[in-house]
């Protein structure tokens, strides 16, 4: 376990890992400061631009903080370079965990479980999640530009007020996606040998903080609180795990 934990937190893994996110942050400053440069060519007014730049910079940070909990996640298994690089370019935190654990249980580990991680089952985790993402890299590459045309033209059922098509797929597509894994949840919550009822009380908690947040946004009209809603969901879901498995 030693020797693998060693192998993915290797230095010259890090090395890796941060060279490649410092070409990316230098190529999102040289982005920022292009599009400063094109705004007061337009004529915008600079207060404007270093307003707008103060703003999205402030929201960007708590809504990070889910992002920085994926890290801390998967980085005791996966390690810190994988991890951290996984979740600082392309994907999302519900993608990389979930897909985690899939290709884990694919090559016959009962999930992320560090005592039965080896080299070998790293390397299929690191490939499945990273050949996983770029399906919509290469959408983006060669139908973006259609899509953007049809999403661009509204179609008459969605402007008389009426969802399309796309609404119902996206949302058939999530309920069928939460009802996978409440699904498995309940299924080891089964009363047998090895049951256990902790995923689907973390679950149930953190689906009742969101829609807390949800009655907040929807009814009272605080919009703001959308930018905070999921990372504090994780992060009181979790407090709650720890409390009641001290109770338990």
């Amino acid at each position: 376990m030693n020797h693998y934990l060693n192998s993915v937190n290797a230095p010259s893994f890090y090395l890796i890992v941060a060279l490649i996110l410092t070409f990316i942050t230098v190529m999102c400053v040289v982005f920022l400061v292009k599009s400063y440069r094109a705004g007061v060519k337009l004529g915008m007014d600079k207060k404007v631009l270093r307003k707008t730049i103060t703003a999205s910079a402030t929201f960007t940070l708590l809504p990070s903080i889910s992002i920085l909990l994926g890290v801390i996640a998967l980085s005791g298994t996966l390690g810190v370079p994988l991890s951290w690089l996984r979740l600082s370019v392309i994907g999302a935190l519900q993608y990389e965990l979930n897909v985690a654990e899939i290709a884990a249980q694919s090559v016959g580990l009962n999930g992320l479980v560090l005592s039965e991680l080896n080299m070998k089952a790293f390397v299929t985790i690191a490939l499945v999640m990273t050949a996983g993402i770029l399906g919509g890299v290469i959408c983006c590459i060669f139908f973006l530009k259609k899509y953007l045309g049809k999403v661009q033209s509204v179609p008459k059922k969605e402007s008389s007020g009426k969802p399309g098509f796309g609404a119902h797929a996206t949302t058939a597509m999530f309920v069928g996606l939460c009802a996978a894994y409440i699904g498995s949840y309940i299924g080891r919550a089964v009363p047998r040998e090895g049951s256990d009822i902790m995923p689907i009380l973390v679950a149930i908690i953190a689906a009742c903080i969101m829609a807390v947040f949800e009655y907040f946004i929807q009814k009272k009209g605080k919009a703001v609180l959308e930018n905070f809603s999921l990372a504090a969901s994780m992060l009181l879901a979790m407090a709650a795990a720890v409390l009641i498995q001290l109770v338990l």
